[in-house]
């Protein structure tokens, strides 16, 4: 019993030594579960490409220093009875709000950005920086992170004894240093970090190309520990433990191998068909075609199902019936009054659902909630609800909006309209309150499935 004690005693001592802290938030942030062990626990997984200390070999710190940019921003969710996982993928190159952040280490303020690169929210103030915004991007509460370098992938991947990944063709990549032949290679130490940094090598070269293949090495990662019987072997997990403490930054209350420990046995008996792989719906930024930003109403219907902590994997939940209710429960627009009088106020709604009759429905509605002068009309058939407004109409437009639970994302300036019109999608074909559809096919792969990258030029 002595024996058992020390040796626990000893490896408990020296993880923890292993391991860098850094605050959750740069800002006000608090996480959201309380217990680890029994919540629905969720945990931003970054990767830095800063060039200090042992990264250097990797490029010179003209490249990427001090806390480095996010090359890796991955959301796992994981739920409350351990029956399903999401790994939600941003790519780096998103713009989004970041708030406004406060460097732990030199106690400097930096501005908001509306909107800034997501990949550079850690560079400015560390990874509670980065950690904010997605809190403010996805309306989630993040729980943890853990902060891996170039390192923790080479390591990682000797440990357990390489990794296999799938490509369709040969891939010889100069930049990155990626050489594999079709079919399945198994990739370990500078190859693995090579396949996933490469850009030029997958794809059309994008860094949504290597999305496919973080999202692919994980996957595989997750079939080879759990064949192999890595979580239960105790010696081997050790191992595991030690390799990727002394590569890892975790918030303060991971700064123990106790909570590492306990989020291991909440992975082990997963389920790999429930652990779903998704990227954030995205399209080209309006104002550089080199950078992207969410795509809506899409986004929005992740996060939705995020925060609702939907299963992912299962077919989306049937519409809502429309209400049986009279027009006179609905609730009201805001709940003060407006500095306006809404009798007067010119609101359209036109049809676009598909569903006959859903414009006059939503009418009565917004007349009970006091716009009287709302007329309904058929227009061409859409996919996404939108609420536009002409200049001067905002507010109005917003509190529209805020009737029907549609996000501010898809309240957006018109110059074709006067006044107010809520433009119908086939999202909101019927029910009283607007939920965001999740994206058909968002769902990349899961952990159970093998897939194949796309080698450049296929």
């Amino acid at each position: 019993m002595i024996a058992g004690l020390a040796f626990a005693g000893y490896w408990f001592i020296r993880l923890g030594s292993n391991l860098r802290q850094a605050p959750l938030s740069a800002g006000n942030a608090t996480a959201d579960a309380a217990n680890d062990a029994t919540d629905r626990l969720q945990i931003l997984i970054m990767g830095t490409d800063t060039r200090d200390g042992a990264n250097g070999e990797y490029g010179s710190q003209a490249d990427s220093s001090g806390y480095g940019n996010s090359d890796v921003m991955i959301l796992m969710d994981i739920s409350a009875d351990n029956k399903q996982i999401s790994m939600t993928s941003f790519p780096r190159d998103l713009m989004v709000p970041i708030p406004s952040c406060t460097d732990p280490k030199t106690h400097k303020t930096f501005p908001a950005q509306n909107p800034g690169q997501l990949n550079s929210a850690m560079q400015e103030a560390g990874p509670g920086c980065l950690l904010d915004a997605v809190n403010k991007m996805t309306g989630l509460t993040v729980d943890h992170f853990l902060l891996a370098d170039f390192n923790a992938v080479k390591e990682l991947s000797n440990t357990i004894g390489g990794v296999d990944v799938c490509v369709n063709a040969a891939i010889d990549d100069p930049y990155s240093g990626l050489k594999l032949h079709a079919g399945t290679n198994t990739v370990m130490g500078e190859q693995a970090l090579a396949f996933l940094r490469s850009r030029h090598g997958v794809g059309d070269g994008s860094d949504l190309s290597r999305i496919k293949s973080q999202q692919a090495f994980l996957a595989s990662l997750a079939r080879k520990v759990r064949s192999d019987g890595t979580l239960t072997n105790v010696p081997k997990m050790l191992s595991i433990a030690d390799t990727i403490t002394k590569n890892l930054t975790v918030d303060s209350g991971l700064a123990n191998p106790q909570s590492l420990i306990t989020i291991g046995n909440r992975l082990k008996d997963v389920d790999l068909s429930k652990v779903a792989f998704v990227t954030v719906p995205w399209e080209p930024w309006t104002q550089d075609p080199n950078r992207i930003q969410l795509k809506e109403p899409d986004a929005s219907g992740l996060f939705d199902a995020l925060r609702a902590g939907r299963d992912l994997t299962a077919p989306a939940p049937a519409a809502p019936a429309a209400s049986s209710a009279p027009a006179a429960s609905a609730p009201a627009a805001s709940p003060s009054a407006p500095p306006y009088d809404k009798a007067i106020q010119p609101v359209a709604v036109a049809n676009g659902s598909g569903a006959a009759g859903r414009a006059q429905a939503l009418v009565e509605l917004l007349k009970t909630a006091g716009f009287t002068q709302t007329v309904a009309f058929a227009a061409a058939p859409v996919s996404g609800t939108s609420v536009y407004y002409s200049a001067g109409f905002q507010d109005v437009a917003t509190d529209v909006a805020a009737q029907f639970g549609i996000p501010a994302s898809q309240v957006q300036p018109s110059t074709a309209i006067h006044g107010v019109q809520l433009y119908v999608g086939s999202d909101f074909a019927s029910g009283d309150k607007y939920t965001p559809k999740v994206p058909d096919n968002i769902v990349s792969q899961t952990a159970a499935q093998q897939t194949c990258q796309t080698a450049a030029g296929q």
